[in-house]
C-alpha cells in the first residue's frame, strides 16, 4: 500500500535541505502497510472516482487525507446540523459548523506542521518525466511496477470520452496532451491495441497528427526522436550572450519562462536525440499519417491544432523565427562562429547549474525541473547533478484515488498553510485548536527562507529571497511575493496571540526581511509582480513563442499578490509604526491606485492565479477595506459589491467556470450552481465590504449554502477546479474547499448578527 512520508530525509552525497527537510513530502509503496480495512477504504475511493470522473474531474485527495485521519484515529464527534428552508441561522449552529469543519481540517495536518495536499490538474506536466526517464534508461528504476500503475490509472482517468486529453483535467480535448499521454502510455508499456491507445492514437490522427502539435511538444518529441529538430524553431542558446543593455534580454524576462527555455535552448543547441530504440521506431509510425521519412519538416514548424491554439503568434515573430532559421542558425555551426555556440552552451550550462543548486535540485517548478534534469544528463550522464536531480523527483510526485500525477512545484505547502492558519484564528477557537496552531506557526517560521541566492545571484539574473516565503518550502529557494505576504501576515497575528499557546513570536528582524521583500517588488505603477519586479517592456509579450498561454515573456504585476501586500504591510504598521513609515505608507497608497485604475468595468477584477472574477474581487476587496476604504466612500467598492450580488446563484452561494479565464470575462458554471470555495470568497468579499450593516440576507443565504454543503465527517465536497495559471492553465487545490469554508464561516459568525 501506498504511504505519505512527511519532512523525510538525510542529508548526502546527492541530497540536501536547508532546514532538515521540513514541508517535503514524499509517497513510497510500502507493501505491509495498512489493516485490510484502510486497503479496502482507498479501493472504494479509487472505484469511486473512476464511476463518477466524468461529473466532477478533481480527485478529493482522498488517500493522503484517509491515511492522516487512519493514523490520528479521528472521529467526527460533533452533531451535524443543517438549516432548513425558512429557518434563520442560529450562532449555534454557526459555531456547530465550524467546530466541526476545524477538527476535521486539525486532524489532516501533518507532523511539521503543514497540510499535505496535491497541487496538479494540468496534463503535461507528467509525460515529460516520463520521456526523460526514458531517454536516460532510468525508467524501470525511478517508475516500478507501483509507480506505472498509479501513472496508467492518472492517464485513464482523465482521458476525455472523445479519446483526448485536455491542457487540464476539464479542457477540451488538445493535441498537446493527447499525444503527451499516448507517448506516455506506450513508453510505460501499454501495446497500441489498448482501448485507451487506439482511441487516443484515433484522435491524433483524426486531427492533424503530432505534426500540428504546439512548439513545447515538438521540442520534446525531437528529444524523444519522433520528431526532426528542423521542424522546430529556433531557440539558439548565443540568447544566454546578449548584452544586457538590449530590450531583449534574459534578465527582463519572467523566471518562469526564462528557466524553461533556458535548458530548452541547450538542448536544441547541441540538437540532442535520445536513442533510437524500436518502439522509438513504432512511435514514429504510430503518430504520423504518411511515412517519418517523407514528411516535410522545415513546412510544420509554425503548425499548431485548432484546439490548441489560446496565443495566436503575430506574424512579425513567426518572421523572425524564419529569419534565424535562415540566416543565423547556418553561421552559427560553421567555423568560426561555431566557437560562438561553444562558449553560449557553456554560459547557458553555468546557468543551469547555478538554478539547480540554489534550489537544491527542486528547480522552481516541473517543466524546468524536467528539462533542466535532462541537460545535466546530456551533459555528463554519470554526472553528480543529474543524480541529485534523481533524488528530488519524489518531491514531484503526488498520489490520488485518481492515480500518480506530477505538482506543478514541489506542492503548495506555505501557500496552503497561511491561508489555513488565517482560516482558524478567524475562528475563534483557539482553546481547542491550540496544538494545531502552535505547529503551524513553527511551520511557517521554519519555512521563511534565510538568506540570498548564492554568489553574485544579480549576475544570475536572479532577485533577492531573504526574508521571503516560497510557494512550496525552504529548500525551493523561490521568492513569491503574495506567498510572502501571507506568511508575514500570519507571523504579526500569531504575534499578537499568547505565547504559551501559539509559540514564541518570530523575531522583528525576521519581519524587517519579509518587508523588505514585498518593498522591493512594487512597480511604478503600485502593482506587485509575483517573484521578481516587473522592469520590462510590455510589448515583449509579441514574443511569446507558446501557442498555450499568454502573458509568458515578461512578468507583470497581479491584483492577487497586490492585495496580499497591501493587507500584510497594513497590519505590519499597525504593529511596528516606526519601521520604514514612509515606505509603506508610499506602498499602501500606490497599490490602492493600481486596484483602483484596474477594476473592470463590472466591479470585478480578474484574477490571474485563481478562478476568476470571484477570486480576484474577494483579495481586492479585502485589501481596499484594510486600507482604511468603506463602502459609502469608495466608488471602487461599491461597483464591487454590486458585482458580486449580481452573480450570487439561486441555490444562495457562488461559482464561476474555468471559461472565465480563457475568454476574460464572467462564465458561471454549467448548470449554474454554486461551489464552496466561490461562495466562500463572495462570502468574505461582501462581509469585508460592510455588507451585513447593509442587507444581511446575501450573507445569510451563502452561509446557509455552506452549511449545507458539509459533509458527516466535517469535510466539505470537492467540486470543479479552481486554480489558474497564464490564462488557459488550472490547477487543482483541494485544501480550498476546507480553508475558504471555515474562513467564510468564522467571519460571518464574527461579522454578522446572529440569534441564539
Amino acid at each position: 500500500m501506498w504511504r505519505l512520508k512527511i519532512g523525510e530525509g538525510v542529508d548526502g552525497p546527492y541530497l540536501h535541505s536547508t532546514n532538515n527537510y521540513v514541508g517535503r513530502q514524499t509517497w513510497e509503496f510500502d507493501p505491509n502497510y495498512g489493516t485490510p480495512e484502510l486497503r479496502e477504504e482507498v479501493d472504494k475511493a479509487r472505484q469511486h472516482f473512476w464511476a463518477t470522473r466524468h461529473h466532477v474531474k478533481p480527485s478529493s485527495d482522498l488517500l493522503c487525507r484517509i491515511q492522516l485521519l487512519h493514523e490520528k484515529n479521528f472521529k467526527q464527534r460533533i452533531p451535524q446540523v443543517k438549516v432548513g428552508d425558512g429557518e434563520a441561522i442560529s450562532y449555534e449552529t454557526v459555531t456547530a459548523t465550524l467546530r466541526r469543519a476545524a477538527h476535521y481540517f486539525g486532524a489532516l495536518q501533518a507532523s511539521d506542521g503543514h497540510w499535505p495536499a496535491e497541487n496538479a490538474g494540468a496534463l503535461f506536466f507528467l509525460p515529460p518525466l516520463v520521456m526523460l526517464l526514458y531517454i536516460t534508461g532510468h525508467l524501470s528504476t525511478v517508475f516500478t511496477p507501483e509507480y506505472r500503475q498509479e501513472t496508467l490509472r492518472y492517464i485513464y482517468c482523465h482521458q476525455r470520452e472523445d479519446g483526448g486529453w485536455g491542457l487540464h483535467i476539464e479542457g477540451h480535448s488538445i493535441m498537446f496532451c493527447t499525444a503527451f499521454s499516448y507517448i506516455c502510455m506506450r513508453l510505460l508499456g501499454e501495446g497500441p491495441e489498448n482501448n485507451a491507445c487506439s482511441r487516443a492514437r484515433k484522435w491524433i490522427l483524426d486531427h492533424g497528427t503530432v505534426k500540428a502539435i504546439p512548439s513545447w511538444g515538438k521540442t520534446w518529441l525531437s528529444l524523444l526522436g519522433v520528431y526532426e529538430w528542423l521542424g522546430t524553431n529556433p531557440m539558439p542558446p548565443e540568447f544566454w550572450l546578449l548584452p544586457s543593455f538590449l530590450p531583449i534580454h534574459p534578465a527582463k524576462m519572467w523566471c518562469f519562462c526564462r528557466l524553461v527555455y533556458m535548458p530548452m535552448s541547450y538542448l536544441y543547441g547541441k540538437r540532442f536525440v535520445g536513442p533510437i530504440t524500436p518502439l522509438i521506431l513504432q512511435l514514429r509510425h504510430e503518430l504520423y499519417d504518411e511515412p517519418y521519412e517523407d514528411i516535410k519538416w522545415k513546412s510544420i514548424r509554425h503548425l499548431c491544432a485548432k484546439e490548441d491554439l489560446y496565443y495566436p503568434r503575430p506574424f512579425i515573430q513567426n518572421c523572425l523565427w524564419d529569419a534565424c532559421r535562415i540566416l543565423t542558425e547556418p553561421l552559427l555551426s560553421r567555423w568560426p562562429l561555431n566557437k560562438l555556440r561553444e562558449k553560449a552552451l557553456e554560459v547557458t550550462m553555468n546557468h543551469i547549474h547555478y538554478e539547480d543548486e540554489n534550489s537544491r535540485y527542486i528547480n522552481m517548478a516541473c517543466v524546468e525541473k524536467v528539462l533542466c534534469m535532462l541537460a545535466c544528463w546530456v551533459e555528463d550522464p554519470n554526472g553528480d547533478a543529474f543524480k541529485k536531480h534523481l533524488a528530488r523527483i519524489p518531491d514531484y510526485l503526488w498520489l490520488g484515488e485518481d492515480g500518480m500525477k506530477m505538482q506543478s512545484v514541489n506542492g503548495s505547502q506555505v501557500w496552503d498553510a497561511g491561508f489555513a492558519m488565517q482560516a482558524l484564528i478567524a475562528t475563534d477557537l483557539t482553546h481547542e485548536m491550540g496544538d494545531t496552531l502552535k505547529k503551524g506557526h513553527d511551520f511557517i517560521k521554519k519555512s521563511q527562507v534565510k538568506d540570498n541566492p548564492c554568489g553574485n545571484f544579480k549576475s544570475m539574473y536572479r532577485h533577492i529571497s531573504k526574508g521571503a516565503w516560497t510557494f512550496s518550502d525552504q529548500d525551493n529557494g523561490w521568492q513569491v511575493s503574495d506567498c510572502t505576504a501571507e506568511g508575514l501576515k500570519c507571523c504579526l497575528l500569531f504575534s499578537m496571540m499568547p505565547s504559551e499557546t501559539v509559540g514564541q513570536k518570530m523575531e522583528p528582524q525576521e519581519l524587517f526581511n519579509a518587508v523588505n521583500i514585498l518593498l522591493s517588488l512594487q512597480s511604478k505603477n503600485g502593482g506587485l509582480p509575483g517573484w521578481e519586479p516587473a522592469e520590462a517592456s510590455k510589448w515583449l509579450e509579441l514574443l511569446n513563442p507558446t501557442e498555450l498561454f499568454a502573458d509568458v515573456v515578461i512578468e507583470h504585476e497581479y491584483v492577487e499578490c497586490t492585495s496580499s501586500g497591501i493587507e500584510a504591510l497594513v497590519l505590519f504598521q499597525e504593529l511596528y509604526p516606526n519601521h520604514r513609515t514612509k515606505e509603506i505608507e508610499t506602498f499602501v497608497t500606490k497599490a490602492v491606485g493600481y486596484l483602483e485604475d484596474i477594476q473592470s468595468p463590472d466591479g470585478s477584477w480578474y484574477g490571474r492565479w485563481g478562478i476568476c472574477y470571484i477570486y480576484a474581487s474577494w483579495f481586492a476587496l479585502r485589501a481596499l477595506t484594510s486600507a482604511g476604504k468603506t463602502y459609502n466612500k469608495c466608488v471602487t467598492i461599491r461597483k464591487a459589491v454590486d458585482f458580486l450580488l449580481k452573480v450570487q446563484g439561486n441555490d444562495g452561494g457562488w461559482g464561476e467556470s474555468y471559461l472565465s479565464c480563457t475568454n476574460k470575462k464572467y462564465i458561471p458554471p454549467k448548470g449554474n450552481h454554486s461551489n464552496v470555495v466561490h461562495t466562500s470568497w463572495a462570502l468574505m468579499g461582501l462581509i469585508h465590504s460592510g455588507q451585513g450593516d447593509r442587507d444581511p440576507i446575501p450573507l445569510h443565504r451563502g452561509a446557509k449554502f455552506l452549511i449545507n454543503s458539509q459533509l458527516d465527517n466535517g469535510d466539505f465536497p470537492q467540486q470543479e477546479i479552481t486554480g489558474l495559471f497564464n490564462h488557459s492553465g488550472m490547477l487543482h487545490y483541494p485544501l480550498y474547499r476546507n480553508t475558504f469554508s471555515i474562513w467564510a464561516l468564522a467571519e460571518y459568525r464574527k461579522s454578522v448578527p446572529l440569534s441564539s
